[in-house]
């Protein structure tokens, strides 16, 4: 699934192509990626300006003269400037200059229109790359779930998923499985760091293409290279030379080193 850095990408991307243009019509292919009537969508959308696009966690917000086009791409959602139609598209935006894809394989994405931000997106918790350290630290401490768990939680900080908070945890040597209410400041702190730090190399390396990701002129990103951890099940940590094992945790596949992290 796209995450942070992903979906950050996806967003600079879109930006120069799309912000300013008109949309001229919309079409849905299949309705499973929809949330709400198609016909009352696309009567919404015929004429809209696009005003600016931004990220709220994992999800997408087009802002447009009237109204929000708000994405989640889900587990293979792709939204692509000028790109060849497949068996996939299943939203065509035709704007007054280009084109966008909604592409979706496996169907998990949605699409959705509203005059303001859907309640879901407004209530997610604050960006990881903004919120203070004792903000931060004050979250985690309230929780009692391993902090694997509460790093996935996007009540807690919104847009961290699988990769991200398996690479943070173990840049800050933390074992996945410590309970949240029970780390000291120092360990809280070294999460933080590590958490922001990953995210900020990521983006800098346009996202994980580790599935089909890719930004939306279809180019993939490459900080698959640097995961220390995440799918490296059974290889020498790059630091010890241990193992990396796996386990299931918040019903997530998680990877970790039982000697750097304690």
């Amino acid at each position: 699934m796209p995450e942070l850095p992903e979906v950050e990408t996806v967003v600079r991307t879109l930006r120069p192509a799309i912000v300013g243009r008109r949309i001229l019509n919309a079409e849905f292919r299949q309705l499973r990626v929809l949330r709400g009537s198609a016909q009352d969508t696309m009567e919404a959308l015929a004429g809209r300006k696009i005003k600016s696009i931004e990220r709220h966690g994992k999800f997408i917000a087009i802002k447009l003269d009237k109204g929000f086009l708000v994405v989640h791409l889900g587990m293979t959602g792709k939204l692509l400037v000028n790109a060849e139609q497949t068996k996939w598209t299943h939203a065509i935006f035709t704007l007054d200059r280009g084109m966008l894809h909604y592409d979706d394989q496996r169907q998990f994405g949605r699409i959705e229109y509203g005059d303001e931000l859907p309640a879901r997106v407004a209530a997610l918790g604050p960006e990881p790359l903004e919120v203070s350290l004792p903000e931060f630290t004050r979250r985690v401490k309230e929780r009692k779930s391993p902090i694997k768990a509460v790093l996935l939680n996007q009540a807690v900080v919104r847009g961290v998923g699988n990769i991200y908070a398996d690479e943070a945890l173990f840049r800050a040597g933390v074992h996945p499985k410590r309970a949240s209410a029970a780390l000291g400041k120092d360990r809280i702190e070294r999460i933080y760091n590590a958490m922001r730090e990953v995210l900020a190399e990521a983006i800098e390396s346009r996202g994980s293409s580790v599935s089909n990701y890719v930004d939306a002129d279809g180019r993939k990103g490459s900080f698959q290279q640097a995961h220390r951890v995440y799918r490296r099940t059974g290889e020498a940590c790059l630091k010890c030379g241990g193992v990396i094992k796996r386990i299931v945790l918040a019903q997530r596949g998680t990877h970790f080193c039982g000697t750097c992290q304690r």
